[in-house]
Protein backbone atom coordinates (compact mmCIF):
# COMPACT_ATOMS: atom_id res chain seq x y z
CA UNK A 1 0.00 0.00 0.00
CA UNK A 2 1.19 3.57 -0.63
CA UNK A 3 1.63 5.67 2.20
CA UNK A 4 -1.14 7.78 3.12
CA UNK A 5 -0.79 11.19 1.66
CA UNK A 6 -1.38 9.64 -1.73
CA UNK A 7 -4.22 8.98 -4.06
CA UNK A 8 -5.08 7.50 -7.42
CA UNK A 9 -7.29 9.67 -9.39
CA UNK A 10 -9.33 8.08 -11.94
CA UNK A 11 -10.30 10.17 -14.79
CA UNK A 12 -13.58 9.89 -17.01
CA UNK A 13 -13.97 6.05 -17.47
CA UNK A 14 -17.28 6.28 -18.68
CA UNK A 15 -19.51 4.34 -21.50
CA UNK A 16 -19.11 7.53 -24.20
CA UNK A 17 -15.25 7.32 -23.67
CA UNK A 18 -15.31 3.64 -24.23
CA UNK A 19 -15.41 1.60 -27.57
CA UNK A 20 -18.77 2.51 -28.90
CA UNK A 21 -19.43 5.37 -27.00
CA UNK A 22 -20.23 8.61 -28.22
CA UNK A 23 -17.02 10.30 -27.56
CA UNK A 24 -15.01 7.20 -28.24
CA UNK A 25 -11.11 7.03 -27.16
CA UNK A 26 -9.42 4.21 -29.08
CA UNK A 27 -8.97 1.07 -26.64
CA UNK A 28 -10.42 3.20 -23.67
CA UNK A 29 -11.68 0.33 -22.34
CA UNK A 30 -7.84 -1.69 -22.16
CA UNK A 31 -7.22 0.02 -19.41
CA UNK A 32 -9.94 -1.08 -16.85
CA UNK A 33 -8.31 -4.31 -15.61
CA UNK A 34 -5.22 -1.98 -14.82
CA UNK A 35 -6.76 0.74 -13.16
CA UNK A 36 -8.56 -1.87 -10.76
CA UNK A 37 -5.72 -3.19 -9.61
CA UNK A 38 -3.99 0.02 -8.75
CA UNK A 39 -6.95 1.08 -6.58
CA UNK A 40 -6.09 -1.57 -4.12
CA UNK A 41 -2.21 -0.11 -4.05
CA UNK A 42 -3.80 3.61 -2.87
CA UNK A 43 -5.08 4.72 0.19
CA UNK A 44 -7.27 7.15 -1.13
CA UNK A 45 -9.23 6.56 -4.42
CA UNK A 46 -11.20 8.93 -6.37
CA UNK A 47 -13.08 8.96 -9.31
CA UNK A 48 -14.05 11.66 -12.00
CA UNK A 49 -17.26 11.85 -14.20
CA UNK A 50 -17.91 14.10 -17.20
CA UNK A 51 -21.58 15.01 -16.02
CA UNK A 52 -23.08 17.53 -18.88
CA UNK A 53 -26.49 18.81 -19.14
CA UNK A 54 -28.26 17.81 -22.74
CA UNK A 55 -27.63 22.08 -24.27
CA UNK A 56 -24.20 22.16 -22.74
CA UNK A 57 -22.18 25.16 -24.68
CA UNK A 58 -19.41 22.40 -25.68
CA UNK A 59 -21.77 20.36 -27.62
CA UNK A 60 -21.57 21.28 -31.94
CA UNK A 61 -25.71 20.42 -32.08
CA UNK A 62 -25.97 23.38 -29.68
CA UNK A 63 -24.27 25.86 -32.48
CA UNK A 64 -26.39 25.49 -35.63
CA UNK A 65 -23.85 25.78 -38.51
CA UNK A 66 -20.94 24.11 -36.58
CA UNK A 67 -19.58 21.17 -36.40
CA UNK A 68 -17.37 18.45 -34.20
CA UNK A 69 -13.88 19.35 -33.02
CA UNK A 70 -14.18 22.83 -34.72
CA UNK A 71 -13.02 25.68 -32.00
CA UNK A 72 -15.21 28.25 -30.87
CA UNK A 73 -14.16 31.48 -28.38
CA UNK A 74 -15.88 31.63 -25.79
CA UNK A 75 -16.05 33.68 -22.83
CA UNK A 76 -13.38 32.09 -21.30
CA UNK A 77 -11.13 31.55 -24.24
CA UNK A 78 -11.11 28.99 -27.13
CA UNK A 79 -13.02 25.83 -26.69
CA UNK A 80 -13.46 22.61 -28.70
CA UNK A 81 -16.73 21.52 -30.33
CA UNK A 82 -17.95 18.07 -29.16
CA UNK A 83 -20.19 15.53 -30.09
CA UNK A 84 -23.12 15.27 -27.42
CA UNK A 85 -21.56 13.12 -24.73
CA UNK A 86 -21.85 12.39 -21.19
CA UNK A 87 -25.53 13.51 -21.21
CA UNK A 88 -26.69 13.19 -17.09
CA UNK A 89 -28.12 10.37 -16.57
CA UNK A 90 -27.99 8.86 -19.84
CA UNK A 91 -25.83 5.24 -20.26
CA UNK A 92 -23.41 7.57 -21.70
CA UNK A 93 -22.48 9.14 -18.59
CA UNK A 94 -22.60 5.84 -16.55
CA UNK A 95 -19.37 4.62 -15.65
CA UNK A 96 -18.03 1.72 -17.77
CA UNK A 97 -19.71 -1.36 -16.41
CA UNK A 98 -16.17 -3.40 -15.44
CA UNK A 99 -14.71 -0.46 -13.75
CA UNK A 100 -14.54 -0.82 -9.91
CA UNK A 101 -16.54 1.87 -8.30
CA UNK A 102 -16.61 0.77 -4.47
CA UNK A 103 -13.07 1.64 -3.46
CA UNK A 104 -13.92 5.94 -3.70
CA UNK A 105 -14.17 7.49 -1.35
CA UNK A 106 -14.98 10.85 -3.85
CA UNK A 107 -16.77 11.35 -6.89
CA UNK A 108 -16.27 14.73 -8.69
CA UNK A 109 -18.41 15.55 -10.94
CA UNK A 110 -17.30 18.18 -13.82
CA UNK A 111 -19.01 19.78 -16.94
CA UNK A 112 -22.33 20.34 -15.16
CA UNK A 113 -22.52 24.34 -15.97
CA UNK A 114 -24.11 24.86 -19.24
CA UNK A 115 -21.69 27.81 -20.17
CA UNK A 116 -18.44 26.71 -19.66
CA UNK A 117 -16.66 23.02 -20.00
CA UNK A 118 -14.25 21.14 -17.35
CA UNK A 119 -11.60 19.26 -18.49
CA UNK A 120 -9.26 19.32 -15.53
CA UNK A 121 -10.95 17.53 -11.92
CA UNK A 122 -9.81 20.72 -10.18
CA UNK A 123 -11.18 23.58 -12.36
CA UNK A 124 -13.90 24.29 -15.06
CA UNK A 125 -12.08 25.87 -18.60
CA UNK A 126 -12.10 29.21 -17.23
CA UNK A 127 -9.21 28.38 -14.86
CA UNK A 128 -10.77 29.71 -12.05
CA UNK A 129 -13.73 28.48 -10.74
CA UNK A 130 -12.93 25.57 -8.51
CA UNK A 131 -14.81 21.72 -8.71
CA UNK A 132 -13.49 21.22 -4.96
CA UNK A 133 -11.39 18.64 -5.29
CA UNK A 134 -8.04 20.74 -4.11
CA UNK A 135 -9.98 21.57 -0.99
CA UNK A 136 -10.73 17.86 -0.43
CA UNK A 137 -6.92 16.46 -0.67
CA UNK A 138 -6.10 19.33 1.40
CA UNK A 139 -8.46 18.76 3.99
CA UNK A 140 -7.36 14.85 3.77
CA UNK A 141 -3.60 15.40 4.18
CA UNK A 142 -3.26 14.31 0.25
CA UNK A 143 -0.04 15.97 -1.08
CA UNK A 144 0.64 13.11 -3.97
CA UNK A 145 -2.03 12.56 -6.87
CA UNK A 146 -1.56 9.56 -9.49
CA UNK A 147 -3.74 10.24 -12.87
CA UNK A 148 -4.65 7.21 -14.84
CA UNK A 149 -8.16 7.44 -17.36
CA UNK A 150 -8.74 8.55 -20.39
CA UNK A 151 -8.31 11.00 -22.78
CA UNK A 152 -4.65 11.31 -21.76
CA UNK A 153 -4.58 14.58 -24.08
CA UNK A 154 -7.64 16.79 -22.39
CA UNK A 155 -8.94 15.66 -19.19
CA UNK A 156 -6.11 13.48 -17.80
CA UNK A 157 -3.20 15.74 -18.55
CA UNK A 158 -5.48 19.70 -17.75
CA UNK A 159 -6.09 17.61 -14.21
CA UNK A 160 -2.09 16.88 -13.80
CA UNK A 161 -1.18 20.34 -14.78
CA UNK A 162 -3.62 21.91 -12.20
CA UNK A 163 -2.69 19.40 -9.65
CA UNK A 164 1.43 20.79 -10.52
CA UNK A 165 0.52 24.25 -10.05
CA UNK A 166 -1.56 23.52 -7.19
CA UNK A 167 1.88 22.55 -5.49
CA UNK A 168 0.62 18.46 -5.26
CA UNK A 169 3.53 16.21 -6.47
CA UNK A 170 1.42 14.87 -9.60
CA UNK A 171 2.60 12.09 -11.82
CA UNK A 172 1.04 9.98 -14.44
CA UNK A 173 0.66 6.41 -15.36
CA UNK A 174 0.83 6.35 -19.37
CA UNK A 175 -0.19 2.96 -19.92
CA UNK A 176 -3.23 3.17 -18.11
CA UNK A 177 -4.03 5.98 -20.07
CA UNK A 178 -5.62 6.04 -23.61
CA UNK A 179 -5.22 9.98 -25.72
CA UNK A 180 -7.64 11.29 -28.32
CA UNK A 181 -4.90 12.65 -30.26
CA UNK A 182 -6.75 15.05 -32.16
CA UNK A 183 -4.15 17.97 -34.10
CA UNK A 184 -1.28 15.95 -32.40
CA UNK A 185 -2.67 17.05 -29.04
CA UNK A 186 -1.26 14.22 -27.25
CA UNK A 187 2.85 14.92 -28.50
CA UNK A 188 1.46 18.62 -27.16
CA UNK A 189 0.19 17.65 -23.89
CA UNK A 190 2.95 15.39 -22.95
CA UNK A 191 5.44 17.84 -23.59
CA UNK A 192 3.66 20.44 -21.26
CA UNK A 193 3.19 18.00 -18.37
CA UNK A 194 6.96 16.79 -18.86
CA UNK A 195 7.67 20.72 -18.34
CA UNK A 196 5.68 21.41 -15.57
CA UNK A 197 6.95 18.91 -13.32
CA UNK A 198 4.50 16.07 -14.09
CA UNK A 199 6.34 12.75 -13.42
CA UNK A 200 5.35 10.67 -16.82
CA UNK A 201 5.50 6.77 -16.21
CA UNK A 202 4.53 3.66 -18.05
Amino acid sequence: MRPADEALIVIDIQNDFCPGGALAVADGDKIINRVNGLMDEFPNVILTQDWHPADHSSFASNHPGHSPFETLTMSYGPQTLWPDHCVQGTPGAAFHRDLRTDPADLIIRKGFRVAIDSYSAFFENDRNTTTGLNGYLSARGITAVTFVGLATDYCVAYSALDAARLGLRARVLLGACRGIDLGGSLARMTEEMRAAGVALEE
